[in-house]
């Protein structure tokens, strides 16, 4: 382990009164002599005793975990997961809120980042500040939705054990059970087998059918175990050379499914992790668009292709949809995806790349989906100028939102309405859906 740096204050501890929730699931509070903690493992108005663990005497701000809690907010519970707290697994950001409570933090940082980032207040944006949970994810206080459909084991490389990274470390928390893992994750048993020799396994379970799947990373050099699961299961490795993933039995992908359709994500593909996400965000964004007979789309970050499917249903055979995704293998997916479609053309490369060279000057509907950095400036400026009646943009990351709202503003889209839903319980994330629609219209 690594000496700290002398003038290090990692393990310094301060008695603080903790104030509002920020963006990155910690609390900010100020030590005696005013610099800025973030912590986790707290709530907003409560008193503890923070322990520092990042950061020196020179450092803008420093991190910290609530070690004791001297004054508990009355929103505080007990985490339900022996291996949520200081020290051990990062997955869950907020296991010792109530929640209710979880998504009040969550509407609290969205409201700071569109205030912040965009110049927006909720109403705005045409939201109510509320952050919806999904069908089946109210729980009583003390208890946990399974949710998770995939789940990336770390492996502990001592002792070959299963678990999950600590937070913003290297380091395995070995687990029996994590608590957010749908059951289709938890019923094959990662964690009582032996993977020595493994980086990470990654364990998939599709919803909608009963596709399961791992997707091993090795180490270098190392052999791969024979797999035998509590469940049939296919198995994917991942090469050390290229990064490639590659079948070694069963089936190359899992068959999910949403709006009505099966769509094949292969290799170990994005989709949409909890089980209810892809039909709430397609039900969102088709509420939003409203697509019309005989429109025409982009559905930019396509993936295998979700949202141009629903929109290519609902344009009907004189309608058009234009899909762009740069991952090679889910540009395949997508093909075969919407085989069905005559009109669909799925083009394989980055927006900002692929998009200038389609030749297209305008467009009745946009989808964007884009990865947790957001599309940005010059992406948003040039769909902008596409003149697109209705835009829905589907979000991830507050801060990215906002930052593109406030682009989209500038060239001349105003927020007709937003939705955010809770579709990583006991976390910090949020999924949010933008529906926006040129500035004039609005008046």
């Amino acid at each position: 382990m690594q000496a700290e740096p002398k003038n290090s204050l990692v393990g310094e501890e301060y008695e603080v009164e903790v104030g509002p929730v920020a963006h990155g699931g910690h609390c900010i509070a100020r030590t005696p002599e005013g610099r800025v903690l973030f912590v986790r493992h707290t709530l907003p108005g409560e008193r503890i005793v923070a322990r520092v663990t990042e950061g020196d005497e020179t450092s803008r701000f420093l991190r910290a975990d609530a070690v004791t809690v001297l004054e508990p907010s009355k929103d505080r519970v007990e985490a339900p997961c022996p291996y949520a707290g200081p020290g051990r697994c990062g997955g869950c950001d907020w296991q010792h809120a109530k929640p209710g409570a979880q998504r009040r933090l969550k509407a609290e940082v969205l409201t700071e980042q569109l205030k912040r980032l965009a110049g927006l207040r909720p109403e705005e944006a045409g939201w109510d500040g509320t952050v919806m949970p999904a069908e089946g994810d109210k729980v009583p206080a003390g208890e946990v939705p399974s949710w998770r459909t995939r789940v990336q084991y770390a492996v502990d490389p001592d002792t070959g054990r299963a678990g999950l990274r600590r937070h913003r470390s290297h380091e395995v928390q070995p687990i029996d059970h994590c608590m957010i893992a749908a059951e289709g994750v938890s019923e094959l048993g990662v964690e009582q087998r032996d993977w020595s020799g493994m980086e990470t396994v990654e364990a998939i379970a599709a919803t909608g059918s009963q596709d399961r799947q791992v997707v091993l990373t090795p180490r270098p050099g190392a052999r791969l175990p024979l797999v035998e699961l509590d469940r049939p299961v296919s198995v994917l490795r991942v090469d050390e050379k290229d990064g490639g993933v590659h079948r070694v039995h069963g089936r190359p992908f899992v068959r999910e499914r949403a709006d009505g359709r099966t769509y094949r994500v292969g290799n170990g593909g994005f989709w949409q992790v909890h089980p209810k996400a892809a039909d709430t965000l397609v039900t969102a964004v088709m509420q939003g668009l409203l697509p019309r007979k005989g429109e025409t789309a982009l559905d930019l970050y396509c993936g295998v292709g979700l949202f141009a499917g629903a929109i290519a249903d609902r344009v009907g055979d004189e309608g058009a949809v234009l899909g762009i995704e740069s991952g090679k293998r889910a540009v395949e997916d997508a093909r075969h995806n919407l085989a069905a479609f005559d009109r669909v053309r799925i083009e394989q490369g980055k927006v900002e790349a692929v998009l200038p060279r389609t030749g297209i000057t305008e467009v009745d509907l946009i989808v964007l989906d884009p990865p947790r950095a957001g599309a940005g400036r010059a992406t948003v400026r040039h769909l902008a100028a596409l003149g697109a009646r209705r835009i829905a943009y589907v979000a991830c990351d507050p801060a990215a939102l906002a930052r593109d709202l406030g682009y989209f503003r500038e060239d001349g889209y105003r927020v007709r309405t937003l939705r955010a839903f809770d579709l990583f319980p006991m976390t910090q994330h949020v999924e949010c859906v933008a529906i926006l629609e040129p500035a004039a219209k609005g008046l």
